[in-house]
């Protein structure tokens, strides 16, 4: 096949809050390769940090970068070995590109490869790009049809959603389980969601934004909320007394007339350091909190309170051998399933609305008064 270069137009990261519209080479896809006219791309929380800041905590760009990493699109190019997919196929992007020859690869744990390049991400030199560009080549086994009846939004959802079915596969819990949500942004409503799927009809979540709450229970993701106060604890001993309260919210909630009392699992989705000991408190004994959230990277914890108690604290990144599962659960949802493409809250249209998106995303609302959640770039 040959190997000649079309030109894409890219949007690119020069600094913090300096997009630019460019135009890339891109050639004709690989034997094991797809060219995916991108459609849809969600904006995520770490995509949002580095378009303020050209940094993603310690994950400092070091050269111009193309953000975006929840998409879909339309297959417009296959390469010469590809039998699974067709021109015209839509799919959603499984974005991580794993070394596929490492014990973790082998095992079906890619997604802890340490050789991992995951789009959008300036971890690995010289980075991933991402897909908020018009087209991309992209290796076909990555590349997960979409059904007729899912939307390229709920494509593009797959990837936080399957943030959320890795943490819910890792936690292998019994439906039984009362379970609190910390967070109520994109990645824990979803995590709701996936574990109402499961069956779980105990759920209670947290988090500082009444809105967001009242989106929640209303909406059918949680059974009830607990408005967490806005304090900003400096000492060790503030911060846990602190935490103690929160998990006392918890503890006092009531779902159905009966007190919520100790939950039997965490979700914790926000990063926060008195969110992650508050996590603890409110742990049963045996119980299991789920460490999704990426905030403080060096945290205090009463972990005494979890280790005397049995309590498990496990670690979720990304996902691995998720989409297959995701595209079975949206194809045919389960009747307690709420509605996603909910979620979904402002859309923008065309490249050259990326910038706005952006300052969408880093807004509670819009200026209508409507509750932001996902924002998402139309590119079709």
């Amino acid at each position: 096949m040959s190997t000649t270069c079309t030109q894409v137009a890219a949007s690119v990261l020069h600094g913090a809050k300096d997009l630019r519209q460019e135009t890339r080479d891109l050639p004709t896809p690989a034997d094991d390769e797809v060219q995916i006219a991108v459609q849809s791309t969600g904006l995520c929380g770490s995509d949002l940090h580095y378009f303020n800041h050209y940094r993603n905590g310690d994950i400092i760009v070091r050269e111009p970068l193309t953000l975006g990493h929840e998409s879909a699109g339309t297959v417009v190019a296959t390469g010469a070995s590809v039998t699974d997919l067709a021109v015209g196929d839509r799919v959603a992007l499984e974005v991580g590109l794993s070394c596929e020859q490492c014990e973790y690869c082998c095992t079906g744990r890619y997604n802890i490869c340490k050789g991992m390049k995951f789009r959008s991400s300036a971890k690995a030199n010289p980075h991933a790009q991402g897909t908020l560009q018009e087209k991309i080549n992209h290796p076909a086994r990555w590349c997960h049809k979409l059904p007729p009846a899912l939307s390229l939004d709920l494509g593009a959802l797959m990837e936080p959603l399957s943030v959320a079915m890795h943490a819910r596969n890792r936690a292998a819990l019994d439906p039984s389980t009362t379970l609190l949500v910390l967070g109520a942004g994109a990645v824990g409503l979803l995590v709701a969601a996936v574990s109402r799927a499961a069956g779980h009809e105990k759920i209670v979540i947290a988090d500082i934004n009444e809105d967001r709450l009242d989106f929640a229970v209303n909406n059918g993701f949680a059974d009830v909320s607990v408005v967490v106060p806005m304090a900003r604890p400096e000492t060790v001993e503030d911060k846990l007394k602190y935490a103690k309260e929160v998990a006392g919210l918890v503890g006092d909630a009531e779902i159905r007339g009966e007190k919520v009392g100790e939950v039997g699992a965490v979700y914790e989705c926000t990063g926060v350091e008195t969110c992650l000991q508050a996590s603890i408190y409110a742990t049963k004994p045996g119980g299991r909190i789920m460490i999704i959230g990426m905030g403080t990277p060096v945290l205090t914890l009463p972990i005494s309170a979890a280790a005397l108690r049995e309590v498990d604290l496990v670690g979720v990144f990304r996902y691995a051998n998720t989409y297959k599962e995701v595209i079975a659960m949206l194809s045919n949802p389960p009747k307690a399933m709420p509605d996603l493409t909910k979620m979904v809250t402002q859309r923008f249209k065309g490249m050259e609305k990326i910038s706005e998106a952006f300052a969408m995303a880093g807004k509670v609302k819009d200026d209508e008064g409507n509750l932001v959640l996902k924002v998402v770039v139309d590119m079709s």
